[in-house]
C-alpha cells in the first residue's frame, strides 16, 4: 500500500452527517463516509489529511503550468499525455493500431532489462486517454516521424529523454539532440489493404507455389478460395479436395501470370501468396523453399522493390532454387506488416532491443500548433511507437496507488483531502515557495459534486488570496460562482484565469444525456456572472454529438448563446466514446434514437474517436459560427496573464456521456490553453505549409 501522502482523518471532517465507517482494507484508518442522497448514491468519498497540496507537474518546459492544486482524487483522467492518435503501436501478435484506437486490455509490445540490454516482450494496455497539446515533430533519419508532446519521453542510446528541454535553468532536463539515435526499428509500414490487385498478387503467388495442392495453412488456403471467388470466376478452387479447376485460360493467365506493370499492391500479395505455399520461418527470418526458377526469379524482384535484402543459397533447408530473407527483427517485423500472409512470421517478443544510425534524430521542431494526443499505461511502462520505444504515463495510475483500480473506482470511490485549505496555507508560506501559478482542474474538477459539501475551494482560494498566488481554473460545476467573492478578491491581487465546459444548449437532451450535471443554461450563467464580474472566460464547446449537436443550426445556437453569455474564446471537441464507455452509450443511443445507431456504426466503427474528416467539418461549423457571432476559436480565458485548464470529468453521474467520457473535454486533458490563440493565428498559414500535419489538426 502506497499511502505515504495522506492519513485518516480520524472523525468527519465536515460536519455533515453522512454515514461514516473505518476502512478495514484498502485504506487502513480512512473514514469511509457515504451519503444518503440520489446525487451520491453509489459513491464513497474517503476523508483523509493531506501531508501536501501543491503537487509539480512532471516535464514542465512546454507546459504553461508547473503546480496543480487537486482537493480531491477520482472522477477523471490524468494530466500528462504524449503522441498524436495515429501513431503506429505495435501489438504483441506483429500488427500494429493507432494510438488513439487502443483499449484497456489489449496486449502490446514492450520490453524489460536483461542484464545490461533490453527484450522485446508482451504487455498489457492498463490505461488510455487523451489531451490536446502543443506539438513537436521529431525526425528520424531513416525519415520516421513522431508527433509528441514536448514532455514525452523516448528511449534513446544514452538513456530516456524528453522531446525537449533545456539545458540551464528550471526547465533543465534529459532531453533529445542531433547527437542522439532513438531504439527500436524505425517507422513500421501499414498492412495492405485487400483490394482487387493485392488479391490478385496473392492468388498468383499461392497457386505458382503449388499452395492449392500441398499442405499449408488453412487460413490461407481459405484465404486463397474466397479470393478466387472474387477474380474473375475462379470460384472452383474447390475445398473438398483443394484442386484449382474450371477457369478459362483467359481468365487463369490473367490472374497467374506476371503482370505487364506490377502495382506495389500486386507485389505485396504476391509475395504473401508464395510465402503461404512454400514458405517458412527459419532461424528468425522468412524463407522460401525451391519452386519454379522464373517464380523465384519475380520473388526477388518483388522483395528487392520492397526494400528487403535476400540470399539464394543452395542449403538443404531451403533447396537449389530457394530464397532467404536477410536482417533482423526489423526485418522480421516488416515482412510481417507488408505482406500480411495467413502464416505467422513471427514477432519482436524475446529479441534484444538496438538502435542504430539509421534511427538518429535529424530534427526536433515545434509546429505551432495544438493537436488531439494519446497515451497509455502498460504494465512494463514503455511501449512502441512508430517502431521506436517510448516511455508511457502513469498519472492514469493514481488511484491505483490506493488499490483502488483505474476504471470504476476511479468514478465512484473518492479521495477527499479535507484539510485541504490549512496545508495549502504552510505550503504558500514556505521559504521555498516562489509563487508560481497553479493550475486547477488539470486532474479532477475542482468543483465536482463533492464541494457542495466539502467546500474546500474557499479555504483554497483565500488561502491563494492571501499569498497574491497566481492561479487557474477549468471546471463545468457551477458552484465555482459561489465563490464569486473569493475569486474578485484574489484578481485584485494576483492573476487567475477561469474557463467552463458548455457543450450544447437542448434542455431535454440534457436531461436525457447528462442528468447529473448542471444544465447548459446555469452553466451560461456562471459564464455570464463570471463576465460580468470582469473575467475572461473561455468556454470548451463539448462533447458535440453527432447527429444531435453537430447541424449548423445547433452549432450556431450554442454559439450565439456563449456570445451573448460573453464567453471569451469558445474551442470545439467532438464525442468521444472509449471501451466500455461505448456499450452504455451505445444502448442508450439504441433506446432513444435508434435512427442514429447506423450512423454512428459509420462513424466509430471499432474506434473511439469519429473521423477526422467528421472532427474537422464540426470544427470548420463551430468556426464560421464563432466568426459570425465575433468569438475567438482559440484563446486562454484569463484576466492578465495566459494559464491554463485542464478536464473535468468530475461532475460524475450515471449516464451516458458521462460514461463516454463526458465532462466536456470527452475524457480530453485540455491543457495548453495558452498556446491556443497562438495556434489558432497560425492554423491557415501552417496548414498550407504542412499538409501532412493539417490531416491530424481535427480539433482547431
Amino acid at each position: 500500500m502506497r499511502w505515504d501522502n495522506l492519513k485518516a482523518t480520524g472523525g468527519p471532517g465536515t460536519g455533515d452527517t453522512g454515514q461514516a465507517r473505518v476502512l478495514p482494507l484498502a485504506l487502513p484508518g480512512a473514514v469511509a463516509r457515504t451519503f444518503d442522497t440520489p446525487e451520491f448514491r453509489g459513491v464513497t468519498f474517503y476523508e483523509v489529511r493531506a501531508k501536501s497540496l501543491v503537487n509539480r507537474v512532471p516535464g514542465t518546459s512546454r507546459v504553461p503550468f508547473e503546480w496543480t492544486i487537486n482537493p480531491y482524487r477520482g472522477c477523471s483522467h490524468a494530466c500528462v499525455y504524449c503522441l498524436t492518435g495515429d501513431t503506429s503501436i505495435l501489438m504483441a501478435d506483429g500488427t500494429t493500431r493507432p494510438l488513439a484506437e487502443l483499449a484497456v486490455g489489449d496486449e502490446v509490445v514492450g520490453t524489460v532489462r536483461d542484464g545490461r540490454l533490453r527484450r522485446y516482450v508482451t504487455t498489457r494496455v492498463h490505461a488510455h486517454w487523451s489531451t490536446v497539446k502543443p506539438a513537436h515533430r521529431v525526425t528520424l533519419a531513416d525519415g520516421t516521424t513522431l508527433v509528441a508532446s514536448g514532455d514525452h519521453r523516448f528511449l534513446s542510446d544514452r538513456g530516456w529523454k524528453h522531446a525537449t528541454g533545456a539545458r540551464h535553468g528550471r526547465s533543465r532536463r534529459p532531453h533529445l539532440t542531433t547527437a542522439n539515435r532513438l531504439t527500436g526499428f524505425g517507422a513500421l509500414p501499414e498492412r495492405p489493404a485487400e483490394s482487387p490487385e493485392y488479391r490478385r498478387g496473392y492468388l498468383c503467388g499461392f497457386v505458382n507455389g503449388d499452395g492449392h495442392a500441398g499442405p499449408v495453412v488453412d487460413e490461407a488456403l481459405r484465404r486463397a478460395q474466397r479470393y478466387a471467388a472474387e477474380c474473375g470466376g475462379l470460384h472452383a478452387m474447390a475445398a473438398d479436395d483443394r484442386e484449382y479447376a474450371g477457369a478459362s485460360v483467359r481468365d487463369a493467365s490473367a490472374v497467374l501470370g506476371w503482370p505487364e506493370v506490377p502495382t506495389r499492391a500486386w507485389r505485396q500479395g504476391f509475395v504473401a501468396g508464395l510465402f503461404d505455399a512454400v514458405g517458412a520461418l527459419v532461424g528468425g527470418m522468412p524463407r522460401f523453399h525451391a519452386v519454379d526458377k522464373a517464380v523465384v526469379d519475380w520473388l526477388v524482384e518483388c522483395l528487392a522493390v520492397l526494400g528487403f535484402a535476400t540470399d539464394r543459397p543452395d542449403r538443404p533447408d531451403v533447396g537449389p532454387d530457394g530464397v532467404c530473407v536477410l536482417g533482423g527483427t526489423r526485418e522480421r517485423v516488416r515482412f510481417g506488416l507488408l505482406f500480411a500472409p495467413a502464416a505467422a512470421t513471427g514477432t519482436a517478443v524475446g529479441d534484444l532491443v538496438r538502435g542504430d544510425e539509421t534511427l538518429r534524430v535529424t530534427a526536433i521542431e515545434p509546429l505551432g500548433l495544438e493537436v488531439p494526443m494519446f497515451d497509455i499505461t502498460t504494465g512494463t511502462g514503455d511501449f512502441i511507437a512508430n517502431g521506436v520505444v517510448s516511455h508511457n504515463c502513469f498519472a492514469r495510475n493514481t488511484h491505483t496507488y490506493l488499490d483502488l483500480d483505474t476504471g470504476h473506482d476511479f468514478d465512484t470511490r473518492i479521495v477527499v483531502k479535507v484539510n485541504a485549505g490549512e496545508i495549502l496555507r504552510r505550503e504558500l508560506s514556505s521559504k521555498r515557495w516562489s509563487g508560481d501559478r497553479i493550475a486547477m482542474g488539470t486532474n479532477v474538477d475542482c468543483y465536482q459534486r463533492a464541494e457542495g459539501r466539502y467546500r474546500l475551494m474557499r479555504d483554497i482560494l483565500a488561502a491563494l488570496r492571501d499569498h497574491a498566488n497566481p492561479f487557474s481554473i477549468l471546471t463545468k460545476g457551477t458552484l465555482i460562482a459561489r465563490d464569486l467573492d473569493l475569486l474578485q478578491q484574489a484578481r485584485a491581487v494576483t492573476s487567475v484565469s477561469i474557463s467552463m465546459s458548455v457543450g450544447f444548449l437542448d434542455e431535454t437532451l440534457w436531461r436525457s444525456v447528462e442528468p447529473g450535471t448542471p444544465s447548459p443554461r446555469r452553466r451560461l450563467d456562471v459564464v455570464r456572472r463570471l463576465t460580468d464580474a470582469g473575467f475572461s472566460v473561455g468556454v470548451l464547446m463539448a462533447p458535440i454529438l453527432p447527429g444531435l449537436t453537430d447541424t449548423p443550426e445547433a452549432i450556431d445556437t450554442t454559439v450565439a448563446a456563449l456570445a451573448s453569455a460573453g464567453a471569451a474564446s469558445v474551442v470545439p471537441l467532438a464525442l468521444h466514446l472509449r471501451p466500455g464507455a461505448r456499450e452504455w452509450y451505445q444502448a442508450w443511443l439504441a433506446r432513444e434514437h435508434p435512427r442514429l445507431a447506423p450512423r454512428y456504426r459509420e462513424l466509430y466503427g471499432d474506434g473511439s474517436y469519429a473521423p477526422q474528416a467528421y472532427q474537422r467539418e464540426v470544427a470548420a461549423r463551430v468556426r464560421l459560427a464563432a466568426r459570425r457571432h465575433g468569438v475567438p476559436t482559440g484563446g486562454t480565458g484569463t484576466t492578465r496573464t495566459p494559464s491554463t485548464g485542464g478536464t473535468d470529468s468530475g461532475t460524475g453521474g450515471a449516464h451516458p456521456v458521462d460514461q463516454a467520457g463526458h465532462g466536456g473535454e470527452q475524457a480530453t486533458r485540455t491543457t495548453g490553453w495558452a498556446a491556443q490563440q497562438r495556434g489558432q493565428q497560425r492554423y491557415e498559414r501552417r496548414t498550407r505549409r504542412e499538409p501532412v500535419i493539417a490531416e491530424q489538426l481535427s480539433l482547431l
